[in-house]
C-alpha cells in the first residue's frame, strides 16, 4: 500500500534523491524589505511631517485592505522602531504599540497567513532618565498667548513586557495584544507563520550565544521550535541552526538545516517523528565536481593573487572560506563545501536548499559560493507480509 499523499507519511518514513547544483528555486524571490506603499509614505511626507518619523517599510495583509506601517523615532535607536495601522488608501487607523515596548527586527513583522493576527518581535523599551525639573518655573509674561496642551496618547491596555526579544501577537485590528512568548533570557529573533495559520516556527537563543556569534562575525543561530497561538511551545531540537525553518506546504512538516543535515519534523500527531538527513558525502563530491566544472578554486585564488599590495590591508581581516586538510591519504574538503544557510520547500514532494559561505562583517556581508540543491522526496518502499 502506498501513501496518497506526503502528508500522510512521517518523517522519519521518507525517502529521498539528491541532486547537487541546480537552478535556482522559482519561490525563492525575496521581498523587497525597504518596500513603502505610496499612500502611506504620502501620509508621513504631509500630515505627519512635523512628528520627526522615518518610514522603514510596510506590509500589507494578504487582502491588502490594511498596511502596517513601520517607522523610527528621534528618541530611539536606529536599530528600533514602533508600528501603527493603516488602510490600504493611506488613512491612519491607530497606534499599535504601547509606550513601553520597543519592536526589532523590521524583517520578521508579519500577517497571519488568514489575515486574522499581527505578529511583531519586542522588547522592553529602554526610557532616558527625565530631566531635573528646575528649581523654578518661568512665569509667562502678562499678555502672552497660553502655552498649548500636550495631545492626549492612546490609551493601551497593560502589556507585559520583558528585557530580551520575545514574539508579540494581536488580532487583524490591533487590539488585544499580548507576548506569544514569555521566556525571559532567550532572544526569539526568527519566526514563519504555517501556511494554514495554526501556528508558527521560531529560532531562538540565549543572550550569550548571540553575543558570540556576533563577535565572530556569523549570522544568528537558534534553536528550532513551534508555537501554538495559545502560547504553548514544543522544542524540536537541543542543536543550533542558522538555517531558518521552513514549513512543508501541506503545514504537516517543518524543516530546517545542521550544517550538512536536513532535519525534517512532524508537526502535529500524538506521535510526532522528526529525519535527519546527512548529506556531507554527497555534498563533499558534488563541491569537488563544482570546482572541476567551474574552475572555481582556480578563480578564487587569482583574485586573491591580483588584489595588489594596496588592497592588501583591507582584505588581511576579511574571513574566506578555505579547503579543510582532512585525515591523512584523504583530499582536502573543498572550498566551496559550505553549511546550509537556507530551505525552500516548494512543493511537499521538493525541498531546496542553499550552501554559502557567510560572514557579516563590520562594513560589509560575506556571502560566497551560493549553490542551490534538491532534495526529492518520497515514501519509503515498505516490505509487506
Amino acid at each position: 500500500m502506498r501513501p496518497r499523499i506526503l502528508r500522510d507519511v512521517p518523517a522519519q518514513r521518507l525517502a529521498y534523491r539528491l541532486e547537487a547544483d541546480v537552478s535556482t528555486p522559482l519561490d525563492s524571490r525575496i521581498d523587497d524589505p525597504a518596500d513603502k506603499l505610496a499612500s502611506i509614505q504620502d501620509d508621513f511626507n504631509t500630515r505627519r511631517k512635523d512628528e520627526l518619523l522615518a518610514l522603514i517599510r510596510t506590509v500589507k495583509s494578504p487582502d491588502g485592505l490594511r498596511v502596517l506601517a513601520l517607522y523610527g523615532t528621534d528618541d530611539e535607536s536606529t536599530a528600533l522602531f514602533r508600528i501603527d495601522l493603516y488602510s490600504s488608501d493611506g488613512k491612519f487607523i491607530r497606534n499599535m504599540i504601547p509606550p513601553d515596548l520597543s519592536c526589532v527586527f523590521p524583517d520578521a513583522v508579519a500577517w497571519s497567513p488568514d489575515g486574522n493576527f499581527i505578529t511583531f518581535i519586542a522588547h522592553r523599551r529602554v526610557l532616558p532618565t527625565p530631566t531635573p525639573t528646575p528649581p523654578q518655573a518661568s512665569v509667562p509674561e502678562a499678555g502672552a498667548s497660553p502655552l498649548p496642551l500636550p495631545s492626549v496618547a492612546p490609551a493601551f491596555a497593560p502589556v507585559a513586557t520583558f528585557t530580551t526579544e520575545q514574539i508579540y501577537i494581536s488580532n487583524r485590528d490591533g487590539y488585544d495584544l499580548k507576548p506569544l512568548t514569555s521566556r525571559e533570557g532567550l532572544i526569539y529573533f526568527y519566526y514563519s507563520w504555517s501556511p494554514d495559520a495554526h501556528g508558527l516556527v521560531a529560532l531562538a537563543c540565549k543572550e550569550d550565544e548571540w553575543n558570540a556569534r556576533e563577535r565572530q562575525f556569523k549570522m544568528p543561530a537558534g534553536r528550532p521550535r513551534l508555537l501554538d497561538l495559545d502560547g504553548s511551545e514544543r522544542l524540536l531540537d537541543d542543536g543550533i541552526t542558522e538555517a531558518l525553518p521552513v514549513w512543508s506546504p501541506d503545514a504537516s512538516k517543518v524543516a530546517t538545516a545542521f550544517e550538512s543535515d536536513v532535519a525534517i519534523y512532524d508537526v502535529g500527531g500524538t506521535k510526532p517523528t522528526q529525519a535527519r538527513v546527512p548529506l556531507g558525502d554527497q555534498l563533499i563530491a558534488a563541491s569537488v565536481r563544482y570546482e572541476q566544472r567551474t574552475g572555481a578554486k582556480k578563480e578564487e585564488s587569482g583574485q586573491k593573487n591580483s588584489s595588489g599590495a594596496a588592497n592588501s590591508s583591507k582584505h588581511s581581516a576579511t574571513p574566506q572560506p578555505t579547503p579543510v586538510p582532512s585525515s591523512s591519504g584523504q583530499p582536502a574538503i573543498p572550498a566551496s563545501f559550505n553549511p546550509i544557510i537556507r530551505l525552500e520547500w516548494t512543493s511537499p514532494e521538493k525541498l531546496y536548499f542553499q550552501t554559502a559561505f557567510v560572514r557579516l562583517m563590520p562594513s560589509e556581508t560575506i556571502n560566497t559560493f551560493q549553490r542551490w540543491h534538491l532534495l526529492n522526496l518520497s515514501a519509503q518502499a515498505v516490505i509487506l507480509k
